[in-house]
């Protein structure tokens, strides 16, 4: 199975793909198939379990916040920031809530959302289950997941592991580096090519133009947003915004930074930290892959236009396509979710995915985009997810600095050699897989385990 550039790619918000962006679609889909099954109507009450990831660190991931959205209709890549505090203002004020904008309800958070942090369900840590009752009779259950970059999965979906479900026919299916070598050799093709080839399935090649563009424009004006927005950032920690500080000292320095070397890799994590303190604040971000790892692919992505471009329009659209494609490994072999197998399954993929774009962009053949891939990820196994508070800011936003400077480190090594080397991108993610199976739940975003728990708040 092969993901879509734009399932990896997708516009939304903060602070988390997996604890925000999935329940709120998880809670639209839940209402609107009561609508669609005429059960809506009947409707009196409506409860919300939480489970797993989603207990544990799902008030600090404003998981909450994100259900009651998506029960009044509201959707990730529609919503606009400012106004969905008005409306969870208004459902709390009033202890009451309009499903899908239309059908009132009594909603008493304490009562009707719950938080179990003693139980976790089989398949996977993010977990949800909706109850809705006509009265006191239970008219309609379900359980959805939260698997991570936004994406959802219900219970019929997971029952039998359902593998045909979502398949996409494409001229090129492939489910290894190692089939993507293999194409683009007997293709004399690159990996962007077979991507772009694929995207085609579905789309014209205008269309797919269009939305890479749109993609591009998405992570470029989060970054401008998050150089020009101050303040402390949500959620109790008083972590203070540095992004306008940063720039605002690059700026002062520009003659004197002609004589350091090292001044890109200064504005390479500035973009980085303006992205993710963005979507720390709940503003409009790109999955790329997850919300946690948002600021790696774009900064990496500016890196190229300002200071390294060769053809910038074709060039983009390579970089995000191959971007993509060493994504979908990931997300098909093992995982993009911090829940699941800790950073390395965000952080890591994120970085892996900005080095083969860079590489891609930048020229490279089809074994050094490998290699860089390879490269990016090998340097992150094993790397936990313990966000301090269950929020998405310490150490989740310089880690994404790191991971980005880690990503263009990667490009320039694999640019460096002829492609050649001894451990594989395939062998680097099954061995991700394992570790993250290895890895204990309390390393994996629950927030009961390292920075979070050996770090006082205060």
């Amino acid at each position: 199975m092969v993901a879509s550039t734009f399932d990896l790619f997708k516009i939304g918000v903060g602070p988390s793909s997996s604890h925000t962006m999935g329940p709120m679609l998880a809670a639209a889909m839940f209402v609107e198939r009561l609508d669609q099954s005429g059960k809506l109507d009947d409707l009196t009450r409506l409860e919300t379990l939480l489970f797993g990831s989603l207990a544990l660190t799902g008030k600090g991931h404003a998981t909450d916040r994100a259900i009651l959205l998506g029960l009044a209709g509201q959707r990730p890549d529609q919503i606009e920031p400012d106004g969905a505090d008005t409306l969870v203002d208004r459902i709390r004020s009033l202890s009451e809530i309009h499903l899908n904008g239309s059908h009132k309800i009594p909603f008493v958070e304490d009562r009707d959302l719950i938080f179990d942090q003693k139980k976790r369900l089989d398949f996977h840590s993010n977990a949800m289950r909706f109850n809705a009752f006509a009265g006191d009779r239970l008219i309609e259950t379900r359980v959805y997941y939260s698997v991570g970059g936004g994406a959802i999965l219900d219970e019929d979906q997971i029952g039998s592991n359902n593998p045909e479900a979502g398949l996409w026919d494409v001229p090129h299916p492939f489910g290894s580096g190692a089939d993507l070598l293999r194409i683009a050799t007997e293709q004399g093709t690159s990996i962007a090519e077979i991507m772009r080839e694929n995207e085609r399935s579905g789309r014209s090649a205008e269309e797919i133009s269009t939305g890479i563009r749109a993609i591009a424009d998405a992570m470029s004006a989060c970054i401008d947003r998050g150089v020009q927005s101050g303040g402390i950032l949500p959620g109790g920690l008083r972590v203070k915004r540095r992004a306008p500080l940063i720039h605002a000292r690059l700026m002062e320095r520009q003659e004197r930074a002609l004589s350091d070397p090292l001044t890109i890799l200064d504005w390479v994590n500035l973009w980085a930290l303006a992205v993710n303190e963005e979507n720390a604040a709940g503003g409009k971000v790109v999955t790329a892959p997850t919300n946690g790892a948002a600021g790696i692919v774009p900064s990496v992505l500016r890196f190229y236009e300002r200071f390294a471009p060769k053809d910038d329009a074709a060039g983009v659209e390579t970089f995000l396509l191959t971007a993509a494609a060493i994504g979908s490994l990931f997300k098909e072999n093992a995982s993009i979710s911090g829940a699941e197998v800790g950073c390395q399954g965000e952080v890591g993929v994120a970085c892996s995915m900005a080095a083969a774009g860079l590489t891609a962009a930048w020229g490279g053949t089809p074994s050094q985009v490998e290699n860089a891939a390879e490269i990016g990820m090998e340097h992150n196994l094993g790397l936990t997810c313990d966000p301090v508070g269950g929020l998405v800011q310490v150490p989740c936003i310089e880690r994404n600095a790191v991971g980005a400077v880690k990503a263009i480190e990667a490009a320039r090594l694999s640019i460096l050699g002829d492609g050649t080397h001894r451990v594989s991108l395939d062998e680097v993610i099954e061995t991700m897989r394992k570790t993250g199976l290895d890895m204990s739940d309390r390393y994996k975003e629950t927030s009961q385990g390292g920075l979070a728990v050996n770090l006082v708040e205060c």
